[in-house]
C-alpha cells in the first residue's frame, strides 16, 4: 500500500525509482506496477503533497485531457515538442486516457469546447484514483523527499541522494520533476537544458482604445507579431490589464521565446475583422454610404461580431468625429478606419500569469531522448516523462495529456513492454 515517509531499507536495489509525484511520475509508476506487479516501484516528491498540478488544474476542476482523438491534430496544439509526440500519441492519446479512468472507477464528462473534467468537478478525484492505484500496488510514495544529485554507478544502478543524507539505489529511474524542479539532476547525467521561460500568459497593453473595454470579448481575431512573424487566431477577451482569451494566449505560447528575448515588450497588430481583407473592408464601408447615409458611423456597426463600444473606440481611433454620418464619409477616413479595423498597432508592455496555470518551455532538449521508450540517448536507464522535457501544450487539458502519455510509455518500456 502506499505510505508516506514510512520507514524502509533505501540502500536496497529497487527496480524503479521515479523522482517527481506529479502526474507523469504516478502514471509512469502506475503503468510499470500493472504490467509487472512485483516491481518494486518509490515516488520521491520534495514537497508535501503529490499531484500539486493536477490539483490546481482547471480550477481546481482538473482538466483531465482533450477531447481531440487524432495525433495528427493532436500535435498542432504543442508549440514545441508536437513533432516528438507523434508517435508517442499514436500509442496512447485522449481517447486511453479516458479509458484509464474510467476503467479505475472515474467517471468523465466532455464539455462543448473539448475539455474533459471528471464529473465530480473535483481534481480530488483524479488525485483520489491515482493515490489509490498506487496503493493498490503497492507503490511507495515518500513526501518531503528533495533529490539533491542523481548518480550512474559503474554497475549501471543509479543512486539517488536525498537532501537528509538518505541513499535510494534504482535499477531505472523516472526523471519527472516538472518544471526546473530536476533540471540540475538530468544536466548531472549529460543532458543539455533548454533555458525555462514562461509559455502561457496574458499580454499587458495600456492603450486608450481598450481603457474601460474590459469584459468585452470577439468571437474571431488575428493577432501578428510582426517582427517575429508569428500569428494566432480565436477568440480574444479585453482585460484591464490588456489582453487574453485563446488567441491571446495562443500567441503567448507559439511566442514564447521571442517575447523573452524582447523582454515582453513587443508591437501587436490586431485584425479584428479576420474574414477580410483591409480593401474587402474599405468596400464594405463605402457600400454603407447608400445604405445607411444619415446615421451617424459612431451609432452604425455593419460589423455583426463587433461589439459597438469597441466599434465606436475604433471610429474615433481613426480620426473620425463624432457626427459624422456615413454619407460624409471621405474616402481618406474609410482608408484609416479598414485600417485600424485590420492591422491595428498595440504595444505589449509585459505579460501575466493565465489564471492559476504556469507553463513553460524548456527542459530537456528533445533530441537527446528516445521517444520510443522515452528513455534517455546518453544514459540506458534513464527516463524522462512530462514537464522535464522541453515540451509544452496549450491550455485545455494538453499539458496533462503530455504528462499521461510520456509516463505511460516510459512505464511500459520499463516493464519490458515496448
Amino acid at each position: 500500500m502506499v505510505s508516506y515517509n514510512q520507514t524502509v531499507n533505501p540502500s536496497s536495489l529497487i527496480d524503479l525509482l521515479v523522482i517527481g509525484g506529479g502526474p507523469a511520475g504516478f502514471f509512469a509508476a502506475l503503468t510499470c506496477a500493472e504490467a509487472q506487479p512485483r516491481a518494486s516501484i518509490v515516488i520521491l516528491e520534495r514537497t508535501a503533497t503529490v499531484l500539486g498540478k493536477v490539483r490546481i488544474s482547471g480550477g481546481g476542476r482538473c482538466n483531465v485531457t482533450h477531447a481531440c482523438f487524432d495525433p495528427a491534430i493532436l500535435t498542432q496544439f504543442y508549440p514545441r515538442g508536437g513533432r516528438e509526440l507523434r508517435g508517442v500519441f499514436a500509442r496512447f492519446q485522449p481517447a486511453d486516457t479516458i479509458r484509464w479512468f474510467e476503467s479505475h472507477g472515474v467517471l468523465l464528462k466532455t464539455e462543448e469546447d473539448g475539455r474533459v473534467f471528471p464529473v465530480s468537478d473535483s481534481s480530488e478525484t483524479i488525485i483520489a484514483c491515482l493515490t489509490g492505484e498506487a496503493a493498490r500496488h503497492g507503490v511507495e510514495v515518500r513526501t518531503r523527499t528533495r533529490v539533491k544529485s542523481l548518480e550512474l554507478t559503474p554497475e549501471g544502478a543509479f543512486v539517488a541522494t536525498c537532501q537528509d543524507g538518505t541513499l535510494w539505489r534504482a535499477r531505472r529511474t523516472v526523471l519527472a520533476t516538472g518544471g526546473e524542479g530536476g533540471f540540475h539532476l538530468a544536466s548531472g547525467l549529460g543532458h543539455s537544458i533548454q533555458p525555462p521561460v514562461p509559455s502561457l500568459f496574458t499580454l499587458k497593453i495600456h492603450d486608450p482604445r481598450l481603457e474601460e473595454l474590459q469584459g468585452i470579448s470577439v468571437p474571431d481575431v488575428r493577432l501578428s507579431l510582426p517582427t517575429a512573424h508569428i500569428h494566432s487566431e480565436g477568440a480574444l477577451l479585453i482585460t484591464h490589464w490588456g489582453l487574453s482569451g485563446p488567441a491571446a494566449l495562443r500567441l503567448s505560447a507559439w511566442g514564447a521565446r521571442v517575447f523573452h528575448q524582447q523582454n515582453y515588450q513587443l508591437t501587436l497588430t490586431v485584425n479584428w475583422l479576420p474574414g477580410f481583407r483591409e480593401d474587402e473592408v474599405i468596400a464594405h464601408l463605402k457600400k454603407e454610404r447608400g445604405i445607411h447615409g444619415r446615421k451617424r458611423v459612431m451609432a452604425w456597426c455593419p460589423f455583426e461580431a463587433m461589439a459597438q463600444r469597441l466599434w465606436q473606440r475604433l471610429v474615433l481611433s481613426a480620426g473620425i468625429p463624432e457626427a459624422t454620418t456615413w454619407s460624409t464619409l471621405t474616402r481618406q477616413q474609410r482608408i484609416r478606419l479598414a485600417h485600424e479595423l485590420t492591422s491595428g498597432r498595440y504595444e505589449i508592455t509585459g505579460k501575466a500569469p493565465f489564471k492559476d496555470e504556469f507553463v513553460t518551455c524548456g527542459g530537456v532538449t528533445l533530441d537527446e531522448v528516445d521517444f520510443r521508450r522515452m528513455e534517455s540517448r546518453l544514459v540506458p536507464g534513464l527516463f524522462l516523462a512530462g514537464e522535464v522535457l522541453d515540451i509544452d501544450g496549450l491550455t485545455g487539458g494538453f499539458n496533462l495529456q503530455n504528462a499521461w502519455s510520456t509516463g505511460w510509455v516510459a512505464g511500459r518500456a520499463i516493464a519490458g513492454k515496448t
